[in-house]
């Protein structure tokens, strides 16, 4: 491609290059862009550009021969100066971006970068020094605005983990409490019974909730006992309100009447009139047993009542397991006069039954978490540990739920009594598993 040729455009731009070139030494000194200044070797200020002594606001007279370097630095500036600029300067002979603040006329602060240089003479001897100052208003504000943006985020950080602390102390008080108040609704140990074993497990699904799953055992006059386990619906204090009144309710039924059943629809007639009657329907599953004396060898006669709850599973001494259905059972609380289905069987020594709640079988299973564990499996479960002791079924359910893991979303109580296989000299043995 051809050169272009020259236009009048560039003609004057060479002449604007030549203009700025014809500018005297003094004027490029006097109005430069940056502060200069030159000082003997005491700091006597010998020369200062007018650049600089605007940004002071001096005049030339009052400080040409009657200041020094230091009478223009701040009093935090002249120690910095003594202490580290001017050994500095005379070991090294120069200095380069050194901050500092000069202290104007007016009593404000000009923070400047400084470079300084000392120009010696033929014999090397120090002659004077040479001063380069620039302004750093705008970069200490930048810095300043850094550091305050930084002490803000260091701040939100010690608030965010102080919150954080607080919301964990919290979160633990509160688990505390929950615990504490989880405990006053179920016996803190099951009492002896004389002739059997028992034993329970009771597995809270979230330490932040209140469970809703509830048991009990406890005498009714004579040789019999009275026992029930179940689950209300719902999760929380309204949860824990309704269970504390179910138990009361089923332990005052019993003292009144110990009939299972009789037992039952009382607290269906309780809980059907403090809440379905109301508009706010609550319910809940339950059985409810009595055991006394069954004849010799020390067996026991179990009847029981069920008002919507899983049957109940006896493992056998001699190695079944079987379910005690009790069909036509509804759920307590949802209408007047709910049917309650019923069960009766005898323990042999060395016979357990064992009451659950739903958490068990309805706990998902499966490499998806998407199967139920179900009755079967719990059937093929206490078929492989029959026969065994209340304390021995206990531990082996409380094993598998360990296994299960994170598929368990619901409570888990447990309630197993059982006959000794032989008399115990030692008298009743009661085991108490949480």
């Amino acid at each position: 491609m051809p050169e272009p040729a020259e236009t009048g455009d560039e003609a004057s731009t060479n002449a604007a290059f030549t203009a700025l070139l014809e500018d005297s030494a003094e004027d490029l000194y006097e109005s430069a862009p940056c502060g200069y200044l030159s000082t003997m070797m005491d700091g006597t200020i010998a020369k200062i550009n007018t650049t600089l002594l605007d940004w002071l606001g001096l005049e030339r007279e009052a400080v040409v021969g009657r200041k020094r370097f230091t009478d223009l630095l701040t009093i935090g500036g002249k120690l910095y100066h003594e202490t580290h600029f001017a050994p500095l300067l005379r070991m090294q002979g120069e200095l380069r971006g050194i901050a500092l603040d000069l202290r104007r006329l007016d009593g404000g602060r000009l923070p400047v970068l400084v470079s300084a240089v000392v120009k010696h003479g033929t014999e090397g001897e120090p002659l004077l020094i040479r001063i380069t100052v620039f302004d750093a208003s705008d970069r200490r504000a930048y810095e300043q605005e850094l550091l305050r943006r930084r002490e803000e985020a260091e701040r939100a950080r010690a608030e965010a983990d102080e919150a954080r602390r607080q919301a964990e102390a919290d979160r633990a008080r509160l688990a505390d409490a929950l615990a504490v108040l989880q405990r006053s609704l179920v016996p803190d140990s099951l009492p002896d019974v004389p002739g059997l074993e028992t034993a329970v497990h009771y597995h809270t699904a979230s330490p932040d909730q209140l469970g809703g799953d509830f048991y009990d055992l406890f005498p009714v006059g004579g040789d019999r006992w009275a026992f029930f386990l179940g689950d209300v619906c719902g999760k929380g204090p309204e949860a824990a309100s309704l269970t504390s009144l179910t138990r009361y309710t089923l332990r005052a039924a019993a003292h009144h009447d110990p009939d299972p059943a009789s037992a039952l629809a009382t607290l269906n007639a309780v809980l059907h009139e403090r809440y379905t009657g109301g508009g706010n329907p609550r319910y809940c599953t339950c059985i409810f047993g009595i055991i006394e004396p069954g004849g010799e060898h020390g067996r026991r006669v179990v009847r029981l009542a069920s008002g919507g709850h899983p049957p109940a599973l006896v493992l056998r001494s001699d190695g079944r397991a079987e379910f005690l259905p009790t069909p036509g059972g509804l759920l307590i609380g949802v209408v007047p006069g709910a049917p309650i289905g019923t069960v009766e069987t005898v323990l042999g020594p060395g016979d357990t039954v064992v009451l659950y709640t739903d958490g068990l079988t309805e706990a998902r299973t499966g490499p998806g978490r998407d199967d139920l564990y179900g009755e079967d499996a719990l059937h093929t479960f206490a078929t492989d540990h029959a026969p065994g002791t209340p304390h021995e079924v206990i531990t082996a359910l409380t094993g598998l739920l360990e296994k299960i893991g994170d598929g368990l979303d619901d409570d888990t109580a447990l309630l197993a009594l059982g006959v000794p296989a032989a008399p115990s000299p030692l008298g009743p043995a009661t085991n108490h598993i949480s």
